[in-house]
């Protein structure tokens, strides 16, 4: 089975053009994220190098630097960022194929070794989908009915101090104009979970990628412009005042409002580096049209005012019920 739609051609969305990048140059410090150290030498996470087959993943991750080097000319600001040691999320677009291999290339040049979820599609390519699997892809079955399992897998990859990367969008954006579409609430999930079994919110970043869409895959010459900001942390910690209350899983709630926040935030960075105005409206994979932006659930409380008048409703139902039944006898 197929995604629904298809993304929009190259010509939909105009090259990032040389200039943009000047400008973005005269205000962010910006490096090329496929050399090893970007941002200057560092210690690198040893144990999480030695945990993830480390020759495999030196050939892989220099063979995709190569590749991205040849085909377009990228750059990075943000990476300073990116922790040196223990879990934390990355949510990045997905606008083109590069906006798998540009953040994961620069976290493995930081000395980082973030797991990350792939359609299993993946991890049966001829030879580079062993490559995959072997540096750390968690397979998820699409359409499988696991959600809930592809959940949990990532879960305990946080709670074992590990790093998780994630594509929220699920798929390349069917956007007209490339811009971050809806996403899957399983990221919401994932992060708030997590971070209730940890008992504090673990670190969350959004890895925005833009230029790629430009690139001609079988002729990629001459060389397009590709910039890529790792974001500061995005605070969420509001939404787990109430995690001790929650049930057996978060608020379905709170997991839309992560996300909501999520593409927000990503249209907003890839707005500055497109520099152009971010839209106020998304693109709805659902039901395959753009939509107003969701405004945002700023109350947690409200899920404890809602859960209370729903046991009203069910209570008062059950009493009419009992009262009816009475009445018959």
């Amino acid at each position: 089975m197929v995604s629904k739609g298809k993304p929009s051609p190259r010509r939909a969305v105009k090259p990032l053009s040389d200039a943009q990048v000047r400008k973005l140059a005269a205000e962010y410090a910006l490096v090329d994220p496929t050399r090893p150290f970007p941002i200057g030498r560092m210690e690198p996470n040893q144990r999480e190098i030695d945990e993830l087959n480390p020759k495999i993943t030196h050939r892989l991750v220099e063979g995709a630097a190569k590749v991205l080097r040849a085909s377009c000319k990228v750059r990075a600001w943000g990476l300073e960022n990116v922790p040196v040691e223990g879990a934390y999320i990355t949510c990045a677009t997905h606008v083109t194929q590069f906006d798998v291999f540009v953040p994961m290339v620069a976290m493995f040049q930081m000395g980082r070794r973030p797991r990350y979820m792939a359609k299993a599609e993946m991890g049966k390519w001829p030879v580079i989908g062993k490559w995959f699997r072997a540096v750390g892809m968690q397979p998820v079955p699409r359409r499988s009915g696991k959600a809930r399992e592809i959940e949990e897998a990532s879960v305990q990859i946080l709670t074992s101090n590990h790093a998780l990367t994630i594509w929220p969008e699920g798929t390349v954006t069917r956007d007209p104009k490339k811009w971050p579409m809806s996403m899957k609430n399983g990221a919401g999930f994932i992060a708030l979970e997590a971070s209730r079994r940890v008992g504090h919110q673990i670190p969350l970043f959004c890895a925005v990628t833009w230029g790629a869409a430009s690139i001609n895959h079988w002729w990629p010459w001459p060389r397009k412009n590709v910039v890529m900001c790792y974001d500061t942390q995005l605070d969420y910690s509001d939404l787990l005042a109430n995690m001790d209350s929650w049930g057996d899983d978060p608020p379905t709630e709170l997991a839309n409002e992560l996300v909501r926040r999520v593409r927000v935030r990503m249209k907003e960075v890839m707005a500055n580096i497109r520099g152009t105005a971010a839209p106020d409206t998304f693109y709805d994979y659902r039901i395959e049209k753009e939509v107003p932006e969701v405004p945002p659930f700023s109350d947690p409380h409200e899920i404890d005012r809602r859960a209370e008048e729903a046991e009203v409703r069910v209570g008062e139902s059950v009493e009419s019920a009992d009262s009816a039944s009475s009445h018959a006898r």
